[in-house]
Formats: structure tokens, sequence, C-alpha cells
């Protein structure tokens, strides 16, 4: 099964704590950093790793995030050589590789990386923190656009993994839906009703099946308004 992907390098394990953001109220565990030799891996994450807001972040569907490196290199082509982009985690990601983005990674696909069992399970759907984090009004909106969101990992079994270990894909239960895939069906090709009945076939994270079933039922677009641009002002 692993000779379907290239061999993925895992360079970087990354982990931050929760802090105050830009927004009153607000918070944010986006500011990864590199953690040093083994790292514990639970169904929640990595241990120690804290997210901002845990309506929307974190928890066991979306345990681990990953985010290739090669699409740091896109990204000054589209935003210049930004500061952000000079080390892993800028996007708040906890795995940061090279070899492999979202045309070659499909929903649901297992993998084996240390002692951890990795599963697939959805890709990012940025938010308004991205914005204010490059101080780029529209990046969250650009991520969106440019399919460059990485993707989140269910943790089915907890271990060990650390920076240097190679990603090696287990299984491949749905090989017709590429990441990429997702991300067009969301964003681009939004009410293809073909491909969102065979979507919603597939066992979705209960937010996805309910975006899924409401666009059917009503035959409109969710608003994105408030995820990419955050609250209105006052709130």
């Amino acid at each position: 099964m692993s000779e379907e992907l290239p061999t993925i390098e895992l360079r970087h394990v990354l982990a931050g704590t929760s802090r105050p953001f830009t927004r009153p109220g607000s918070f944010t565990g986006i500011d990864k950093v590199p953690l040093p030799g083994p790292v514990e891996v639970g169904t929640l994450g990595i241990m120690g790793d804290e997210q901002g807001d845990r309506r929307i972040h974190g928890g066991p569907d979306k345990a681990i995030h990953h985010y290739p490196f090669e699409h740091y290199h896109a990204w000054k082509r589209l935003i210049g050589e930004h500061p952000r982009l000079a080390q892993p985690g800028a996007f708040g990601e906890n795995l940061s590789t090279v070899g492999v983005d979202e045309t070659q990674v499909c929903l649901g696909d297992i993998f084996r990386c240390g002692s951890v069992l990795l599963e697939v399970s959805q890709t990012r759907q940025p938010c308004w923190k991205l914005n204010d984090r490059f101080e780029v009004s529209d990046m969250a909106w650009r991520m969106q656009a440019s399919a460059m969101t990485g993707w989140y990992y269910r943790v089915l079994e907890s271990g060990v993994l650390q920076a240097g270990d190679p990603i090696v894909l287990q299984d491949r239960p749905i090989p017709r839906w590429p990441l990429r895939k997702v991300i067009a069906l969301l964003y681009e090709r939004s009410l293809d009703f073909d491909e969102l009945s065979q979507f919603a076939q597939l066992p979705l994270v209960p937010s996805w099946r309910a975006l899924v079933e409401r666009r059917l039922a009503t035959g409109q677009i969710e608003n994105w308004a408030r995820r990419v641009l955050g609250p209105p002002s006052g709130e």
C-alpha cells in the first residue's frame, strides 16, 4: 500500500499553548514550536498541545493538523517573504512534512508514524485567526481558494512519534476521494448535487454531514463570512 505514495518525511512535530489573541476575548494555540525527541500522542493529539477555542478546534476529529512544508514556497509567491514563513508552525500545524500534499492523500487514509496510527478525518476549514496572524486581511479566503489547507487526523492508536519518523500509508478505504476533490466540493463545486450525494455516503465527521445534508435540502451554500472574517465588531 505504501508504494502508492512517495516517502513522507516528518520534519517537525510541533505544539503550542493557548494564549490571548488579537481580538477582545479571543484565545489561540496557533503559535506552534518544534518539539525535540519522542513525543507522546493520545486521542486528543500531542501531549501538551492546546487550542484556544475547543468549540471549533481540537477534539478527537481534529486531534492533529498536518501541513505540507512545500506549501510555504507557494505562499511566498502569493504574499511575499513574510516573516511567519521563515520556519514551520506558521499555520498552527502539528506535523510538518515534505513529500505529500492534498492531491495525494485521501479522506479516510490510515497512516502509521512511529507507534501512532492516524486516520485522515477532514480538511481544514480556515478561519479569521490566519488573517490576524499574518496581518493579511484575506488570508483565510486565500487558503480556502488555494486548496492548501492541510488536513486533520483522528488518533486510532495512541503512541509515540518524533521528527525523522516516516509516515507510512497502511490503508486507503476511500481511494476515489483525494482531499483536493473534497476541497473542490466544499468551496468550488459547492452545489454539485451528484457529488454531494456521493459524499454523503462516506463516514463524515458530524459537522460535514450536517453541511452536506443542509446543502442537499436547501440548495444553498452556508455563509462563510463569520468563519473567514471573524465576529462583527463589538461582539
